[in-house]
């Protein structure tokens, strides 16, 4: 294994990779203790590859159970829309309801068990609040926040009762955004009493059911904390999401390659920040090289005593549980 990477940093990620197989470089970080994969268009050709990809995954782990990722949400956040049956937006679910909501959940789940995933970047938690939202939009179940809670429950126990486990995103919600955080960083300027009234309840309801998974949002929120977007912030993702909504499951980033976040931090601080804010997971989801290079920078903060081991041990032990609960691979 290079000298370059600690096997504690390689539990601490996800990656992306280029190409329909997988690389020797990411098969070998696999075999060290990298935390899984997360798969993209660019990944998938056909149902027999996927499967055959997915295999080799989890061949590569060597006994261990790797997290294999997919943004499957429904209508245009869908990674596998040409090989498995079309899902509709989260919006016309919404318009049905609950019931709709669980079906689809399972439809999904059986889909991505079926192709050897288990782990569904879903349900989307954002509350619909701003119509100009150029990223949430119909992706959401609707714009009221009980509703969208009621949904979002009812998607993850269709989507888990297949093996597949569900990430609720994006902390603490994106749905007021004016911008996309894939290309500049969106400042949400509500008041605390109104993200406690619009924002937060279907995280808060999807917590108290159990959701194993939640991603953060590369999203600034002033009132909460006027320096850092969330995912970098320890207000919200130790003050709201560990404290106070006493969440203990595994606390993902968005993909860290988002300018959002790429354009105004180094990946030093990047990870300092994000580590000293609660995050366990930290995915990139560009080509391998740019993960890897995240991952040494990792093991670099880690060899000059600049990450809090203790902190990292908890996260390691989230992540594990975490993964316990995985029974759908092939």
């Amino acid at each position: 294994m290079n000298h370059d990477i600690s096997s504690i940093a390689l539990r601490s990620f996800i990656i992306g990779f280029d190409g329909l197989t997988l690389p020797d470089e990411v098969a070998l970080l696999l075999s060290h203790g990298l935390a899984g994969v997360a798969l993209f268009g660019r990944n998938i050709a056909d149902a027999d590859q996927v499967r055959a990809l997915n295999g080799a995954i989890r061949e590569a782990a060597k006994g261990r159970t790797p997290i294999i990722a997919v943004d499957q949400e429904g209508g245009r956040v869908q990674r596998l829309r040409h090989i498995v049956a079309n899902v509709p937006t989260m919006a016309e679910i919404g318009q049905i309801g609950p019931d709709a909501a669980r079906d689809i959940g399972h439809r999904i789940g059986e889909s991505l068990a079926d192709l050897g995933f288990n782990v569904d970047f879903a349900p989307v938690l954002d509350v619909a609040s701003n119509p100009d939202n150029p990223i949430i939009g119909d992706r959401a179940f609707g714009d009221d926040p009980v509703w969208v809670a009621a949904c979002g429950k009812s998607f993850v126990k269709g989507l888990e009762s297949t093996g597949v486990l569900a990430c609720g995103k994006h902390f603490p919600g994106h749905g007021d955004a004016s911008a996309d955080s894939h290309l500049e960083l969106p400042v949400i300027r509500a008041e605390l009493d109104e993200i406690n009234v619009r924002e937060l309840p279907p995280f808060e309801a999807l917590v108290r059911a159990g959701i194993g998974m939640m991603m953060t949002a590369h999203c600034l929120y002033p009132a909460i904390d006027p320096e850092h977007p969330a995912t970098l912030s320890r207000n919200v993702v130790t003050g709201l999401l560990r404290d106070r909504f006493g969440f203990d499951g595994v606390v993902i980033t968005d993909d860290l390659g988002m300018k959002a976040v790429s354009t105004r931090y180094e990946p030093s601080d990047i990870l300092r920040l994000g580590m000293a804010a609660g995050v366990d997971l930290f995915m990139h989801c560009g080509a391998a090289g740019e993960g890897i290079s995240m991952i040494k920078e990792m093991t670099r903060l880690l060899e000059a005593g600049e990450v809090d081991t203790t902190r990292l041990s908890a996260s390691q032990e989230r992540i594990s549980s975490f993964c316990l609960r995985v029974r759908c691979p092939l």
